[in-house]
């Protein structure tokens, strides 16, 4: 039904002046009694989390003839399904890990994990790491008609090569028997060591374990004792490994023949063997070891090469060594990689480590102190987040390999950061360098200078100067698009993004720039571009991006077909369209419909393809078929049970803002939706998210917000609206935006406007404290880990990342725009703090002590305001979390809590024991406080929630 104009305002007045009183027509049992009654199935409860399953870990084998995936339930053991994608045969597989294929596609080689609850069992017996249950190898033959599954208990880890029917594996260690007192050696008398004579500390070695090497087609296995470390070569006819054994006398890095060829050592002599990497092409092998330095007080790496099938490693990078620099050594951080072709290894440098003092003071004595300096680039609590970091940091170098062993070194201490081209085969890698800026990601972003570095000779050439890090200016790629190619949407007050990251076509011709519709083909010698997808996306209000279904693609492939991800910015449909970078021909649609296109992939040497699609209503299951993706084959079910429970729909809602801005949002409605009925309704919100109109949201407990499909399931009506927001103002931008959107809801007459709510964190919790200053629309509001105060706030550190809070405020998502002394007044305007007294609507909050995003006075601040106020506020604090919860027990008990409150205040439910009386601190741990309050009834305080 319609309201009249009349008591639309009427209704606006009282939204924004009076709390509507609170209908008590109906209980909570009554409205979700509707709702199974309607629908004649379960609501969700809080039971289900656990069984509810996803898809994961999907891979195929290389002719597409199997795919494999796994059902992870919410907690509890998975199943690894194993299915011929062109007949039905499948293998299920019980507490089964992540699986890869042999490259033929004859074996499927996975692990099977302990049980769920064995392992629970042994950490609530608090068994110790080496005694925890590990995993069952398992091998399927899928060759043949056999089904033959071979279980090898106790392995720790496996690899599979990527060429060949082999595995290797390594085992637990067997328990060694205990030798008994009466076989240990009484130590003599008088033979303690004397003072000064104590062996000195050595560098932890590391632990071997038993390495197999098996034939998967014979079953033939090789064994090999005390392996720390192990790598298969890229054709698969070598197995490089290294060894660490207690007296140091097998301590070495060794190779072994996978057809059955004696093992052959590449270096031996005790020390440290790390870092073991082999050639993506052709039989390199590297690793560090500083064996050869061992006996120095403290032993420096060396960098040694060698190939499968020659002789023992060279070391071609060391302390001293040519293009090493001057007191510089090899960094056993620094990771090791071959270029593609294998002519070129990288690896790291660092300046040689100031050894510490020996340290004999008295505990007493001991000064700990952190010294802030203006001058320091960033700030201390910054520096101490990446301390560890930057006492590991390696420099990238490389060896020419194909130039007599020859080191460069690519990166500085002036210019510490250089990424690789072509996979490490190109002659120019790209340096940056932020040390100038550091200062200014405090208030400002992050800035870096950008230079081009010849990997011949490491010699550098700057290219750009004080570039942001997010974006930056458009360059002259885009000088022939008559269309912004920035983010139009984007509402922060700083260098626009780009619509999208820009993508090489096949040897680096041209560069795939998009606008907000179209994708663009700009030669970057010229300027000159060309519109590849010939203005369809504009013409139709699509949004064309590149889809890439290679993953080992050098490029946007140029003379052959490429495949790109289609999206209605409007309607929300979307797709997957073909086209051609050389073509003249409009992009070509394949499929395309109101649901939300999530994945394609393609086999590596055939023409099968797995693509998924959701809906709010469907679960993005696999699906298998030809390029034409028609007649597509459902490989995976992965909830049937939903149908057994109460669901609901997501449709598109349109309204105009306080300030006549065109707006959309999603609205859910229960399964049964009965427009004559009158239902409670949830309102969520953060920035835009109109566009997850078709993402399908399965039931489980969240880290700090409401899960959509357990709220519509028991009759709530859900309303996620978009916010466009206004610089310098973000608190009234999101009530422009919200306010009217709920009201013209309203005005449909399906809600009752006593009985709405509303739901945030973080930047949703922060806008949500500012609305309830302003408004009395809702009837009760959750505002989780909100900013309160931005002027506290504003000087407040980001403890997580030691990072200042300026940044936010004046940059990115608070969009204030200014300094706190240049917009001292939007700083107050904005705060919910200094409006608290006109708060009129009960209010939740989780506000953790970890909080490492928004601090916890935050909350704090609010809270003690609105208590000295007499409003009706709550304040849950899970001790030692973080902004969200990740402790899944925590997650379940904020789900209940927060369902309690909102039914609470929305559906006239009992308030629970927390609610009503709360829980003192002489009961911390002995009661939870959930249990309802019988109406009439007061609950005493040892009976509420004991646990």
């Amino acid at each position: 039904m319609h309201r009249p104009a009349s008591a639309r305002l009427a209704l606006l007045l009282g939204a924004l002046l009076a709390l509507p009183a609170t209908s008590a027509a109906q209980t909570v049992s009554a409205d979700i009694q509707r709702q199974e009654q309607i629908t004649g199935k379960q609501v969700l409860d809080h039971t289900v989390y656990d069984t509810w399953r996803s898809l994961d870990d999907e891979a195929m084998t290389p002719d597409g003839r199997w795919l494999t995936f796994r059902y992870v339930p919410g907690e509890g053991d998975a199943e690894l399904i194993v299915r011929r994608t062109d007949e039905d045969r499948v293998h299920t597989v019980s507490r089964g890990g992540e699986a890869t294929f042999t490259d033929d596609g004859s074996w499927a080689v996975f692990t099977i994990v302990p049980a769920h609850e064995a392992v629970r069992d042994a950490r609530r017996d608090e068994v110790s790491e080496d005694e925890m249950p590990v995993d069952t190898l398992g091998l399927l033959r899928l060759a043949g008609d056999t089904d033959d599954l071979v279980r090898i208990p106790g392995v720790t880890s496996f690899r599979v090569p990527d060429s060949g029917t082999w595995v290797a594996y390594t085992l637990k260690p067997e328990e060694e028997e205990s030798a008994g007192e009466e076989d240990e050696e009484p130590e003599p008398a008088g033979e303690e060591e004397e003072e000064g004579e104590e062996e000195e500390e050595r560098p932890e070695r590391g632990e071997g374990r038993i390495l197999v090497l098996r034939n998967l087609e014979t079953g033939a296995e090789a064994r090999f004792e005390d392996v720390r470390d192990y790598r298969f070569t890229a054709d698969g006819a070598a197995l490089a490994f290294t060894r660490v054994t207690s007296d140091g006398s097998g301590d070495g890095a060794y190779v072994a023949s996978t057809g059955g060829g004696d093992v052959r050592p590449l270096h031996q002599g005790m020390g440290r063997y790390t870092g073991l990497v082999t050639a993506p092409e052709g039989d390199g092998i590297a690793f560090l070891t500083d064996a050869p330095d061992w006996a120095a007080d403290t032993p420096e790496f060396s960098l040694m090469v060698a190939q499968a099938g020659e002789g023992p490693a060279r070391a071609v990078a060391a302390t001293g060594a040519d293009g090493v620099p001057s007191g510089w050594v090899v960094n056993e951080n620094g990771d090791l990689e071959f270029s593609r072709t294998g002519r070129r290894l990288f690896f790291g440098t660092a300046p040689r480590t100031m050894e510490e003092a020996e340290d004999t003071l008295l505990e007493s004595d001991r000064v700990e102190v952190d010294v802030w300096n203006w001058k320091d680039p960033y700030l201390q609590p910054m520096q101490l987040v990446q301390r560890e970091d930057e006492l590991e940091r390696a420099y990238r170098s490389v060896v020419h390999l194909d130039d007599g062993d020859r080191v460069v070194q690519l990166a500085t201490e002036a210019m510490p950061e250089v990424t690789l081209a072509d996979e490490g085969e190109g002659d120019y890698a790209v340096g940056a360098s932020d040390l100038a800026y550091r200062q200014l990601v405090s208030w400002d972003g992050s800035y870096e200078d950008v230079y081009a570095v010849d990997v011949r000779d490491g010699s550098t050439r700057m290219v750009r100067e004080k570039i942001r890090g997010e974006g930056g200016d458009p360059v002259n790629l885009s000088a022939g698009i008559p269309h912004p190619t920035w983010d139009e949407l984007d509402d922060h007050p700083q260098g626009l993004p780009p619509e999208a990251f820009p993508v090489w076509t096949e040897g680096d011709r041209e560069v795939v720039v998009a606008d907000r519709f179209d994708l663009w083909v700009v030669d970057p010698e010229s300027g000159e571009a060309r519109s590849l997808t010939e203005g369809t996306g504009r013409e139709q209000g699509i949004q064309f991006r590149y889809l890439s279904v290679d993953p080992d693609e050098r490029g946007m492939p140029r003379d052959e077909d490429i495949h790109l991800r289609a999206f209605h910015t409007t309607t929300k449909a979307s797709g997957i369209y073909r086209d051609r970078v050389q073509g003249s021909e409009p992009p070509r649609r394949i499929v395309y419909g109101d649901r939300a296109y999530t994945a394609l992939r393609k086999a590596e040497d055939a023409e099968v393809w797995v693509h998924s699609w959701s809906t709010f209503q469907d679960y993005p299951e696999l699906y298998v078929s030809g390029p034409s993706l028609q007649d597509a084959r459902c490989m995976s079910v992965t909830n049937p049970q939903q149908s057994d429970y109460s669901w609901g729909t997501a449709e598109l809602t349109e309204w105009t803002s306080t300030d006549g801005t065109p707006l959309q949002g999603i609205l859910y409605k229960p399964e049964g939706f009965d427009p004559s009925l009158e239902y409670p309704m949830m309102v969520y919100f953060y920035e835009r998210m109109s566009d997850g109109l078709h993402r399908h949201i399965t039931p489980s407990p969240g880290s700090s917000s409401i899960n959509f499909a357990f709220y519509v399931s028991r009759g709530y009506v859900l309303f996620i609206p978009d916010i466009p927001y206004k610089i310098g103002w973000p608190g009234e931008s999101a009530m422009n935006a919200v306010v009217p959107g709920v009201l013209d809801i309203l005005d449909e007459g399906y809600v009752d406007p006593a009985r709405v709510g509303v739901q945030g964190h973080s930047w949703g919790g922060y806008q949500i404290a500012y609305m309830v200053t302003r408004t009395n629309l809702f009837a009760a509001a959750e505002a989780g880990a909100p900013v309160a105060n931005m002027t506290s706030a504003y000087g407040g550190i980001r403890w997580a990342s030691g990072m200042s809070r300026m940044f936010q405020y004046e940059r990115t998502q608070s969009r204030i725009g200014g300094t706190l002394w240049d917009a001292q007044h939007r700083y107050i305007e904005n705060s919910p703090l200094f409006m608290a007294d006109k708060v009129e609507t009960p209010i939740l909050m989780m506000h953790n002590d970890e909080d490492g995003a928004v601090p916890w006075y935050q909350g704090i601040e609010f809270f003690v305001a609105l208590r000295r106020l007499q409003k009706p506020v709550w304040l849950l604090n899970y001790n030692g979390e973080g902004h969200g919860l990740s402790e899944r027990a925590n997650r379940k008990d904020w789900s209940i809590r927060m369902q309690q409150f909102f039914d609470h205040f929305l559906m006239d439910a009992p308030p629970p024991v927390w609610l009503d009386q709360g829980v003192p601190a002489t009961l911390k741990g002995r009661t939870l406080g959930l249990e309802l309050v019988a109406p009439g009834r007061r609950v005493s305080q040892e009976e509420g929630g004991a646990r």
